[in-house]
Formats: structure tokens, C-alpha cells, sequence
């Protein structure tokens, strides 16, 4: 395919990129998600600062997240840089194509499984796309809401059954937030009313945990599909457990642990 007729990326679009070949004055590189298309990187934009050696850098073969300078669709030509990139981009962008690829073998997965053709899968693909970011959003989302959450799309029943039995083996990502909560009553009763009040806000949310770790500590913790979703569920619970403590003549306080994400299978 000739440059002309090639898609190429936009200037300041941030690319991943394999190098192909290091040069005293440079790299070249290729760009994984146009196709390999070539670029250009100058040794004037790896790194800040006088360079010695591209080598130092740069390797044959190594993945690059780099952010595009400037392009000449005209003669093909794209000029990258690597020292612009900061942190957040590129961790981002590394986020990105994992998701990308965990989406391929996804996809691969159902072909098989569903016995599909390229043409069938091309026309999912699009159809994912139209409602999710990603095709892995899209399982995730399924694995959530079920199947049905796409039945907009009018997938054949049989390849419906099949997403929704690889959603079924895919460990859904989630946040957990916690803390520890100090509770005290002096009242003759006041073990069974802190007890009653933690088993009437544990039995409000199937996400929430409460663990009694010894006088007067407990620990609450409420898993979420994101950190947005549980601090809004977090803070209701607390107000009400306070709330009725301290309407029973009993002290509370609640101190924040570090939160956990799980990993994204």
C-alpha cells in the first residue's frame, strides 16, 4: 500500500511504535497501529539534553509510546518524538493496546468457539465499537449487564450464547476501598446494638464487608467496578453507622486504608 493511500496518523496524536532500525542521528520506527507505516525519530527529540549514543535510548525491537511531531502525507513522511511524552500519556496509551490486544484474543476466542467467519467477526467489531471504547469495554460491559446489554446489535443467538460463555470466564476488574472503623458503647447492651447496627448496613449492599478485628476496631471495606462507583457507596454507609452509634450514646470514628484494584485478566 502506497503512502498516499495509507491512513496515517494526526500531529500531536500520541502512537506506539517499534524500532526498526537505530542510526547515529535517529531511529526509524514503525507504527504498530497504522499498519507499520514508517517514522522518523531525530536523536534532537529523545531525550532532553546533549546525546552521545541513540543506542542508549532506543533498541531494535523495542516498543516505543511516542507522540507525532509532524506529518507530510505528500511525501509520507512522520516525525516523532519521544521526549514529549510524559508519564501519564504514555502510561495511558501502554493501557490502551493492552486492552487492544486483550481484544484480539477475545475475538479469536469466539471465532473459534462460534465458528465464524472474518466477515462475521468484522461486522461484531464494528458493532462493539459503536457502543464501547474497546472491544475488552465491550466483554467487561457484557460480563457486567449481560448479553442482553448488546442485543440491540442483533447478534445470532448462537454467537450471543458464545460471548456470554467467555464473559462468564472473564474475572471482572474492581476497586475495593476500606478503613477501619472504632466503635464504642458503654451500655450494658451496647455489644449487641453496635452488632445490630453493622448487620443492618452490611445487609443493605451485597458489595460491603464488615470484619470484626478486636475491640472496638472493625474493618469495612465495599468492592466496586471503580473507584468513582465505591466512594459513592462509601460515604452513605459511614453517615448512617455514625448516625446511629452516636444516637445510641455510643462513639465512632473512621479512618481510611489504602485502597485496592484488582488485576485485569
Amino acid at each position: 500500500m502506497s503512502a498516499e493511500t495509507q491512513e496515517m496518523p494526526e500531529q500531536g496524536e500520541i502512537v506506539l511504535a517499534t524500532v526498526s532500525k537505530v542510526m547515529d542521528h535517529g531511529a526509524y520506527v514503525a507504527l504498530d497501529e497504522y499498519d507499520g507505516i514508517q517514522g522518523f525519530l531525530h536523536i534532537s527529540e529523545i531525550a532532553p539534553g546533549w546525546i552521545r549514543s541513540v543506542g542508549r535510548f532506543v533498541r531494535d525491537g523495542e516498543k516505543k509510546v511516542l507522540l507525532v511531531k509532524k506529518v507530510n502525507p505528500d511525501r509520507g513522511d512522520i516525525d516523532l518524538s519521544l521526549k514529549q511524552v510524559s508519564n501519564d500519556q504514555k502510561k495511558q496509551k501502554l493501557k490502551e493496546a493492552k486492552k487492544f490486544e486483550k481484544g484480539k484474543t477475545l475475538l479469536q476466542n469466539l471465532k473459534e468457539k462460534a465458528k465464524l467467519s472474518d466477515s462475521d467477526i468484522e461486522k461484531l467489531e464494528d458493532g462493539l465499537y459503536s457502543k464501547y471504547d474497546s472491544v475488552y469495554d465491550a466483554f467487561i460491559g457484557i460480563g457486567r449487564n449481560g448479553v442482553e446489554s448488546i442485543k440491540d446489535l442483533k447478534i445470532p443467538k448462537k454467537t450471543a450464547a458464545a460471548i456470554e460463555e467467555i464473559c462468564s470466564k472473564i474475572k471482572l476488574p474492581s476497586v475495593e476501598i476500606r478503613g477501619i472503623m472504632e466503635i464504642t458503647n458503654s451500655k450494658s447492651n451496647g455489644v449487641d446494638i453496635i452488632k445490630k447496627t453493622l448487620l443492618d448496613a452490611a445487609k443493605k449492599d451485597s458489595r460491603m464487608d464488615i470484619t470484626y478485628l478486636g475491640a472496638p476496631k472493625y474493618r469495612l471495606s465495599i468492592t466496586s467496578e471503580d473507584f468513582k462507583s465505591a466512594e459513592k457507596s462509601l460515604k452513605p454507609v459511614i453517615a448512617e453507622i455514625q448516625a446511629s452509634i452516636e444516637k445510641k450514646k455510643g462513639t465512632f470514628s473512621f479512618t481510611r486504608e489504602e485502597s485496592k484494584k484488582t488485576r485485569e485478566d
